[in-house]
């Protein structure tokens, strides 16, 4: 059986999350329903999350997922109400029906049990196809959450197409797939 979860790694998280959008962009061009979100940056590029959203990949809602705590801030950055918004978003997507998940990233929140974790635990009790991506700091933990059901990747066209015919059915694509790793 074709493993049904790959989280991207090793390049900048925007390239990353680029990624992703043009992942599900070209599976919903095909006719898929596609759900999740992918992380959006803006603003200026400072600490942790500020000027930061998930988008929702199929209706385009954004949920902002930083907050501004001045410049003089030491705290964290990150609004997890924004990430727990997205998340119901995803798992009413997953209720309505879906052919492939995509979110952002498995990352603290995710690491804790919280943010996008329960749209994972969902999409995998329903055997929906994940792609994700991991922060570097929790691929320790993802490696545990995940169980063994995702493999890693590159954040690559050709990759991630190998990984999506191999779960049509190709039985060439899974070499592509080791070859990235």
């Amino acid at each position: 059986m074709a493993i049904s979860i790959v989280a991207l790694r090793g390049a900048a998280g925007f390239v990353v999350q680029a990624r992703l959008a043009a992942f599900a962009k070209a599976r919903a061009a095909e006719g898929l329903r596609v759900a999740g979100c992918v992380e959006e940056f803006s603003g200026s590029e400072g600490a942790g999350c500020a000027g930061r959203a998930l988008r929702d990949v199929a209706t385009g809602r954004r949920r902002l997922i930083g907050q501004e705590l001045g410049s003089g801030s030491l705290a964290c950055h990150l609004d997890a109400e924004g990430v727990t918004q997205a998340c119901q978003d995803a798992l009413e997507a997953i209720d309505r029906g879906c052919d492939l998940l995509i979110l952002a990233k498995f990352g603290k929140l995710e690491a804790a049990r919280s943010g996008l974790v329960d749209a994972f635990a969902a999409a995998v009790e329903r055997h929906i196809p994940i792609v994700t991506s991991v922060a570097p700091q929790f691929a320790d933990l993802w490696d545990v959450y995940s169980g063994g059901l995702a493999t890693y990747a590159e954040p690559s066209r050709t990759v991630l197409e190998s990984w999506w015919l191999g779960l049509r059915g190709s039985h060439s694509a899974p070499s592509l797939l080791r070859a990235a790793m």
